[in-house]
Parts: C-alpha cells; sequence; structure tokens
C-alpha cells in the first residue's frame, strides 16, 4: 500500500518480509511456493515456515515502535531473534570499506540480521515504521523530512483516519 518507493540497500528485505501479511484480506504470501521463493525459503518445513513468520511479526513489532506505536500482538523480542544469527566483520580489499555480514547468506534469519546490521549503520533502521491503522500494519519507510509520518499510504490509511475522526465530532 506505500505511496513511496522501498526501504534503501538491504533494508528493502526487512520492508518486504513484513508486508507478506495483508492484515485486512488475512492473505499471507508465506502460504504460496512464490511468496516463499522471494524469501528463499521455497522448500521450507513446517518449523522453518514458522520461524520465517515469528520473525516477520517481532520486525512489524519493531516497526511500529519506530512509529510509536504498540505491538499489535505479543511476539518474541527481535533482538533474540537476530542473536541467532551471527554476523562478521568484512573488508572490500579494493576500497578498505568494512560492513557486518552473515556468516550464513543462505537462511532468512542471517539475511535479515545483516540487513539490520546495514541500516543500522547507515542510520536508516529507524526510518522503517509500519502504518498507525490497526487492520493495516503495513510497513514503510519513511521519507518524511521530520520522520514523523503515520500511515502507509495518505490517500488510503490516513484518510480512512482523518475521515473516522471527523464523523466522531
Amino acid at each position: 500500500m506505500s505511496e513511496n518507493a522501498s526501504a534503501p540497500g538491504a533494508l528493502a528485505l526487512v520492508e518486504a518480509l513484513v508486508n507478506t501479511l495483508d492484515l485486512e484480506s488475512g492473505s499471507d504470501a508465506l502460504d504460496t511456493a512464490e511468496g516463499r521463493a522471494l524469501f528463499g525459503i521455497e522448500a521450507a518445513g513446517e518449523r522453518e515456515l514458522a520461524d520465517a513468520k515469528e520473525l516477520r511479526e517481532s520486525l512489524r513489532a519493531v516497526c511500529l515502535a519506530h512509529a510509536g506505536h504498540p505491538p499489535h500482538r505479543a511476539v518474541p523480542p527481535l533482538g533474540r531473534l537476530l542473536a541467532r544469527a551471527p554476523l562478521l566483520v568484512t573488508v572490500d580489499e579494493r576500497d578498505g570499506s568494512a560492513r557486518l555480514a552473515a556468516v550464513d547468506e543462505g537462511p532468512l534469519l542471517s539475511r535479515v540480521a545483516a540487513a539490520v546490521a546495514e541500516a543500522l549503520t547507515a542510520g536508516t533502521w529507524l526510518r522503517l515504521k509500519a502504518c498507525e491503522l490497526p487492520e493495516c500494519h503495513w510497513a514503510y519507510y519513511d521519507r518524511s523530512p521530520a520522520g514523523r509520518r503515520r500511515w502507509c499510504s495518505m490517500s488510503v490509511c490516513g484518510a480512512r483516519v482523518k475521515m473516522r475522526r471527523y464523523r466522531a465530532k
């Protein structure tokens, strides 16, 4: 539902993962083979799929926190999940730049941990937020100058909230 381009860099992976579940319709892209393939979990067993969904909801809770909202349900703390994905420092031989990278690039958890590390060092992590509207909670990257955007789409979710407030008066 986002009006803007996806999040920058590897943070786009996190945004895309959070947005695999459409809370309004209940459709879950991770329940389809095509959706799982996008995240490299096409041969996922039940446990791996459950872990991916748990990771998604923990990421959503953090995105909600970035926007100043409480989580929509109880989830494991993201830090506890990411602690299971070790990272290492890699240094580019050509220019000497360094970055944190996943030890194992295969598992989704490792790729998400590396994406979070990249976003932290780039200063973009706190700009990944979730829509304030309870039936939406879609992840979006806040590109507003002040960093205070509240909805994934002003023309859809923002309009719904404003119309509800107007009618309540």
